[in-house]
C-alpha cells in the first residue's frame, strides 16, 4: 500500500498532466466549427472546475493529520475515479 506523501505526489502529478491535456482540448477546440466548439468548450469548462476542486480538495488534506487523510481517503479515491473517468470520455471526442 502507498504511504501518504507518495499518494499524494502521484495524484499533484496527474492534476498537472491533465492541466496540459486540458489546454490541448482548449486548442482543437478552438479549431472546430462554431456549433461544436460551444459544446466543447462547456465540456472543458466542466472539467477544468472539476480538477481545480479536486486540486483545492487535495491541498486542504495536504495540512491535514494522518488520522484525516486515513478517514478522508475512500472518498477521495471515489472523486478521483470519477474526475478520471469524465477525462477519459472527453478524450476521447478529440482523437
Amino acid at each position: 500500500m502507498e504511504d501518504r506523501s507518495t499518494s499524494q505526489g502521484k495524484m499533484e502529478a496527474q492534476l498537472q498532466e491533465w492541466g496540459a491535456k486540458l489546454d490541448d482540448m482548449q486548442a482543437k477546440a478552438n479549431q472546430v466549427s462554431a456549433d461544436k466548439k460551444a459544446d466543447l468548450d462547456q465540456q472543458i469548462a466542466a472539467l477544468r472546475a472539476k480538477r481545480d476542486a479536486m486540486q483545492q480538495r487535495l491541498s486542504d488534506l495536504t495540512a491535514a493529520s494522518d488520522d484525516a487523510w486515513q478517514s478522508v481517503k475512500v472518498g477521495l479515491q471515489d472523486a478521483w475515479h470519477d474526475l478520471r473517468v469524465a477525462f477519459e470520455e472527453a478524450a476521447s471526442k478529440f482523437k
